[in-house]
């Protein structure tokens, strides 16, 4: 199933009502959560017991697959966040609602893949320990490239970095096109060339 081994598959009911109790959600946070999700459960577990060919990482002793069925398209993402921070564990959210599906990651943020039909999702196994094989499944679900060298935290924080810079010279770009002032128009348009050049620095 997604692609992985079938010794790393498992049957694994989470019941929402388990959930509820040993967190002490409140009464708006289950609420919030049941007009989400209507089911999870544990599908795979990848760690050293499962696929003797793997290593542990120094804090990466497993990684749970859970499915996730949604009631609705239009979910809110802070419950995927609940869940990510919740089970102390790394987790890979198969989101399911009618034929179609997408896969999330918590990794100091959420990342969501694209939907897409269920016969085109799966996961690649790539790493020789949890922890490549943790990252290059963050790169996989958020389309990030990880440089040879590099990890998957520097490509995210260039990511973010990239965004906030984008959004800076949008903003910027704007404001100039309808500035009247010369001085001003001067002024912005330095701002918008400094931009460009730290934008074009960002691997």
């Amino acid at each position: 199933m997604y692609g992985l081994p079938v010794s790393t598959e498992v049957k694994r009911v989470l019941p929402k009502a388990q959930i509820y109790k040993k967190f002490e959600f409140k009464q708006s946070q289950r609420d919030a959560f049941d007009r989400d999700i209507a089911r999870l459960d544990f599908t795979h577990v990848i760690s050293p017991q499962t696929l003797p060919a793997i290593a542990e990482a120094e804090d990466i002793k497993a990684i749970f697959v859970v499915r996730v069925e949604l009631k609705r398209l239009d979910y809110d993402p802070k419950n995927l966040i609940l869940i990510s921070k919740l089970i102390p564990h790394k987790l890979i959210l198969m989101l399911c609602h009618k034929d179609k599906m997408q896969i999330a990651v918590y990794h100091t943020g959420i990342f969501i893949s694209p939907w897409s039909t269920t016969e085109n999702i799966h996961l690649e196994l790539v790493g020789l320990n949890l922890d490549s094989i943790w990252q290059n499944f963050i790169s996989q679900i958020s389309g990030l490239k990880v440089d040879e060298g590099s990890d998957i935290d520097t490509a995210i924080e260039s990511n973010r970095k990239k965004e906030q810079l984008t959004k800076q010279l949008d903003s910027l770009q704007k404001k100039l096109s309808n500035c009247r002032q010369n001085k001003k128009q001067l002024e912005l348009f330095h701002e918008i060339k400094e931009l460009k050049r730290e934008l074009s620095s960002i691997k």
